[in-house]
């Protein structure tokens, strides 16, 4: 996957080291596309990750055959 960065997350990076971009793909492909009810273009995606048992949650967009991270951060 392509991925594209918004100006929020490249600053959130820096405190959120435990989420890789391998989580992050895993975390889109293994989860159903549900809408965000903020904005209109944007999805959500929560799965939990093994081994950990933690749940992930990935607020993107959809842009051309890449896609743009908004946020992610860890629901538990």
């Amino acid at each position: 996957m392509l991925f594209e960065y918004s100006k929020h997350w490249l600053k959130k990076k820096e405190y959120r080291l435990d989420i890789t971009d391998d989580l992050i793909e895993y975390c889109i492909q293994n989860s159903g596309r549900l809408k965000d009810r903020h904005w209109d273009d944007a999805w959500n995606s929560i799965c939990r990750i093994p081994p950990s048992g933690r749940i992930l949650k990935v607020v993107y967009k959809r842009k051309g055959k890449g896609i743009k991270i908004l946020t992610a951060y860890w629901l538990d």
